[in-house]
């Protein structure tokens, strides 16, 4: 079973192509006929680039990978920002800036910028700047926003672009070639798919094939997004210990595992430790037996227990110990 059946693309005017005249040769093989001027899209292959595309980003995106939304024209600006929000992507809605991808790391510091930023506004460090530098800081705020707001959550470059308008998207797809990152896009009748890995052919300029198509992307990520929630429930949190059949058996002696200054200090050691436990035990010895002097004597004072009080019962068991020192 397809993933869109073929009604519904015809319902959103998918197979919808430019006029005859402005057609780019590349995309002959995906073009079925033509009709009052205009090329009609061959819906077959649209349905099986479908699927590869679907398979593709849930496959990537449950392996930990990103995929970045891309789509600046207008028809595409709000869906592009809603699909991939719902599916919890990076999206690039406003404009492209050069180097997105291949000068990563200074996109990163802006965005970086962008936060501290947006810190400081919230700690109420605004209030103690004048009136113009405040309003300078909230618009550079608010630009950056808008240029790398989609995109303020991406910790690096993406695993796949999905790109809505070829020609529009030039720049980006060529930076994704240059890095040679996957680029599935919407291509329509006057585009050039010779640098698309991964072509659509469809028409990219009504909204309704925009909303189809995109959300059906989406809806592979958060497959994907689910598989790999499942994986990370089936892992275990430690590794188990492995055992080896026989390996409690095996006793290796201390020679063949420490070396020979080792075996010295421990056998130099062994004869201290001796002497140590025999004067302990030796300790124990005189403790035990003052222990059972002292019991002894009790006993005696106890016999005269009717005729002494308690502090004449303490002088003699004084006076006993001191003898038995003596």
């Amino acid at each position: 079973m397809s993933i869109v059946p073929m009604k519904a693309l015809l319902e959103s005017g998918v197979h919808f192509g430019h006029r005859t005249h402005k057609w780019h040769p590349s995309m002959k093989p995906y073009i079925f006929t033509e009709r009052n001027g205009i090329h009609i899209i061959d819906l077959q292959k649209t349905v099986k680039a479908l699927e590869q595309a679907y398979n593709l980003v849930r496959d990537t995106v449950s392996s930990g990978g990103v995929v970045l939304f891309v789509g600046t024209k207008r028809q595409a600006q709000e869906t592009i920002q809603e699909e991939a929000t719902r599916a919890g992507m990076p999206y690039v809605t406003a404009r492209w800036l050069g180097g997105m991808l291949t000068n990563w790391r200074t996109i990163r510091q802006r965005i970086n910028e962008l936060e501290r930023l947006e810190r400081m506004r919230e700690r109420g460090d605004f209030g103690r700047l004048t009136k113009k530098e405040a309003l300078i800081l909230s618009r550079v705020i608010e630009r950056l926003e808008i240029l790398l707001g989609g995109i303020r959550s991406m910790v690096k470059v993406p695993e796949l672009l999905f790109v809505v308008d070829v020609h529009r998207e030039a720049t980006a797809i060529h930076e994704a070639n240059l890095l040679n990152i996957p680029v599935v896009a919407l291509v329509d009748t006057n585009c050039d798919p010779r640098y698309i890995d991964y072509v659509i052919p469809s028409n990219d300029d009504a909204i309704r094939a925009i909303k189809l198509l995109v959300g059906k992307i989406a809806d592979a990520a958060i497959e994907g997004r689910a598989l790999r929630k499942d994986v990370e429930e089936e892992m275990p949190l430690a590794p188990e210990s492995v055992t080896i059949p026989g390996a409690e058996e095996l006793e290796i002696p201390d020679e063949e595992l420490l070396g020979a200054a080792t075996l010295a200090k421990i056998t130099s050691k062994k004869p201290l430790a001796a002497e140590y436990d025999e004067e302990i035990e030796d300790v124990e010895e005189v403790a035990a037996g003052l222990v059972d002097e002292i019991v002894g004597i009790e006993e005696e004072v106890d016999v005269y227990a009717d005729y002494v009080d308690e502090g004449e019962k303490e002088e003699i068991i004084e006076e006993e110990l001191d003898e038995k020192e003596d």
